[in-house]
């Protein structure tokens, strides 16, 4: 049976919830999390409560003061509802009620300012936060953690919040502010406060905060290798040794967080490859050079809740996460949902689960990405899940449950999540946080397309965040392409903010294990166009090329994705700037030394990246702004508090002064330059104006 409405989802789910009466007692569970906002057009739109509130199957009713919203329960417990609303600037709530408790949902009209649209925080006055827009402000909604704030004042372009009393009692909570002009919203404003009062010092962040997080993409059968006891290959000459098991495991993880590896390059959360068994034998095949495929990136799982043998035992994993933990960082689990290896014993006893793999018109329905998005198999060996159907859902997310219940990882990376519908992730994360609401479990998933379907995931009940390869894709040709602008990826930063959130976490990376190293791209060794960026790597050694070149564009890349919103992440040798192709060629055993000058140079200027970005208030939690763009240079200011950083990008080969006028609340009376290439400078020329100066392939984060 085909799971044709979320009503029948909700069955399943209230028998793991239990009765109405638990959900009520459990109700204030749902301050815990800081509900996304709810966005809708003009006109009618449909939603889901657990997109927002994933722990209730329903409530008692919903309901709205502002007449801009008209709702209708589209069934009886409010599980489902829609919404009909004005066309035109809106900031309002939605109060979900159980009994005579209510939390709230804020709600925006999809209408972003985008001229003025600028508001952040400048300090407090008479125990305030103070606020200042660009422009009059016509409504504003403050919300601490889901409750909405009562004592709000909006006087003109100004804000002022007073933080409820009882945030004192709780370490760690959030005010969020959203406000609209006569044109439409503005960015919003997070603040995290620890006992009631805002966080200003970047050392009071924990791992836990996960705007702040710094994230390292590893394979973990290609990282270190603890102990030789587990090695094991399939040795046949039907594999190639590139292809086959190369001995890295979990010990060899710990054994990098206790060397300080991790700390010395200021990693907050390690992501480590799937762990799940994978077959024995070889599957798959390349025709030239002709071999089979081992499973040692760990994406064909056989059994979904058994760590596979060659990385370890359940024993090791439990330690190499205790470590972590004991040394302040997050460990989040790849885990693979959409297909089981075709040998896989749950496939052997449920053979009708998999979806079909000859279409109606006859053809094969494999790697038809776009086309049969939710049906399509990745390979024959691989098939895709009906995760459609109740009966498949159900286990398979309990199959995810089990690595989050029965061991401390602090959330998942999720394979191939646009080729899993909606509901699947709608049950997961209720079980996850209906069972474990204290946990604080953070989910960034990987789906390609448009900010609308990438987006579709991004709620508070389905997955916290995705990686943003749109932001990569531009950021990478606009670097390698020298006829392609900055102002390029100027709006791909600014669409995904409109899309995602002012302070969303979505990954920003350097590149990953199905993409060609960036820096071969940038040193011009690999071409973008390149018809078969795989091959490239089986017939000849891949290189950076121009050396200067491809290390300068590399620097560039992680200037962008450490000082922009959103989460970066560094895929395991590209701190150093390690050459390759597309897989398998960039996935080699990973090395932890510099090769020569400029692989030292590389993860300098990786670590103090980082380590700024990790210092800085402003960087992690501060308002976004660009102040100057064109087709080589970006200027842009991130402010928090009264206090900003300046971020000054030029992604081509001549130098250039830019003059920059900053908004009226920043002053510039004292400018101290913290990272930057040889050669920027910047000055204070008087009434907020700034002067500049970037080298070719130069970048520089200055703070006040």
């Amino acid at each position: 049976m085909k799971l044709k409405t979320l009503s029948i989802l909700l069955l399943s789910l209230s028998a793991l919830c239990g009765c109405v009466e638990q959900q009520k007692a459990e109700f204030e569970l749902g301050n815990g999390m800081a509900v996304v906002p709810m966005t809708v057009k003009g006109g009618v739109t449909t939603h889901y409560l657990t997109d927002y509130y994933p722990q209730w199957v329903g409530a008692d009713k919903v309901s709205t003061d502002d007449a801009r919203l008209q709702l209708t329960p589209l069934v009886a417990d409010w599980s489902e509802f829609s919404v009909e609303a004005a066309a035109e600037p809106l900031v309002a709530t939605l109060d979900v009620w159980h009994g005579e408790s209510k939390l709230s949902i804020v709600v925006l009209g999809d209408k972003r300012d985008t001229e003025g649209s600028y508001m952040s925080t400048v300090g407090m006055e008479h125990g305030r936060v103070k606020v200042v827009a660009e422009k009059d402000v016509k409504e504003a909604v403050a919300m601490w953690q889901n409750e909405r704030v009562a004592d709000v004042e909006v006087a003109d372009n100004v804000i002022y919040v007073t933080i409820p009393k009882k945030a004192v009692e709780y370490k760690r909570s959030q005010l969020r502010i959203f406000a609209a002009s006569d044109e439409g919203r503005f960015n919003d404003v997070l603040l995290p406060l620890e006992y009631g009062v805002v966080v200003t010092d970047a050392k009071q962040i924990e791992r836990k905060d996960h705007q702040s997080q710094v994230l390292y993409s590893l394979m973990i059968d290609r990282f270190n290798n603890g102990t030789t006891e587990n090695d094991w290959k399939i040795n046949s000459a039907e594999v190639l040794d590139k292809v086959d098991y190369q001995g890295g495991d979990i010990l060899g993880i710990e054994q990098k967080i206790e060397d300080g590896f991790f700390a010395d390059l200021g990693i907050t959360t390690i992501w480590i490859s799937p762990i799940t068994q994978n077959p024995y034998d070889a599957w798959g095949q390349n025709v030239n050079p002709d071999t089979k495929f081992s499973g040692y990136h760990g994406y064909w799982p056989i059994y979904s809740t058994v760590v596979d043998k060659r990385f370890g035992t359940e024993e090791e994993l439990r330690s190499m996460l205790s470590t972590a933990h004991d040394n302040q960082m997050n460990v989040i689990l790849d885990y693979v949902a959409n297909h089981l290896h075709i040998n896989s014993p749950v496939l052997q006893a449920h053979p009708d689960w998999t979806t079909d793999l000859i279409l109606p018109d006859g053809r094969e329905n494999i790697a038809l990405w776009d086309e049969q998005r939710l049906t399509t198999w990745f390979d024959k060996h691989i098939p895709t899940l009906d995760l459609e159907r109740v009966e498949v859902c159900e286990p398979m997310t309990d199959s995810a449950l089990h690595w989050v219940r029965n061991f401390e990882f602090d959330g998942f990376r999720h394979d191939a999540c646009k080729h899993i519908p909606l509901d699947y992730w709608r049950m997961l994360t209720h079980k996850m946080k209906s069972s474990m609401p204290d946990r604080n479990l953070w989910q960034i998933g990987e789906t390609y397309g448009s900010v609308e379907l990438i987006g579709s995931y991004v709620k508070t009940g389905m997955i916290d965040s995705q990686f943003d390869f749109n932001l990569y894709h531009t950021s990478r040709d606009v670097i390698v392409d020298t006829n392609r602008s900055m102002l390029d990826i100027v709006r791909t930063v600014e669409e995904s903010e409109a899309a995602y959130g002012s302070h969303h976490t979505m990954g920003n990376i350097t590149g990953n294990h199905d993409k060609p190293r960036f820096i071969s791209l940038a040193g011009g060794d690999m071409s973008l166009w390149c018809p078969d960026d795989k091959a490239e790597g089986w017939h000849r050694e891949v290189v950076v090329g121009d050396m200067d070149k491809g290390h300068a564009g590399l620097k560039l890349l992680k200037a962008i994705i450490t000082t922009v919103p959103g989460v970066p992440c560094i895929y395991q040798g590209d701190e150093y700037g390690v050459p390759g192709a597309n897989d398998p060629d960039n996935r080699d055993m990973m090395r932890f030394e510099a090769d020569n000058e400029y692989q030292q140079a590389e993860y300098a200027a990786t670590r103090d990246l980082i380590k700024e970005r990790r210092s800085s208030m402003p960087l992690m939690y501060g308002d976004y702004r660009t102040l100057y763009a064109d087709d080589a240079a970006w200027v842009f200011l991130r402010h928090y508090m009264g206090e900003w950083s300046l971020v000054a990008i030029n992604v081509r080969d001549k130098s250039c002064d830019v003059d920059v006028q900053l908004p009226t609340f920043v002053s510039c009376d004292e400018v101290g330059l913290a990272v930057a290439t040889a050669g920027a400078d910047i000055k204070c020329l008087g009434d907020g104006k700034l002067k500049v100066t970037l080298p070719a392939y130069g970048y520089m984060v200055a703070n006040k």
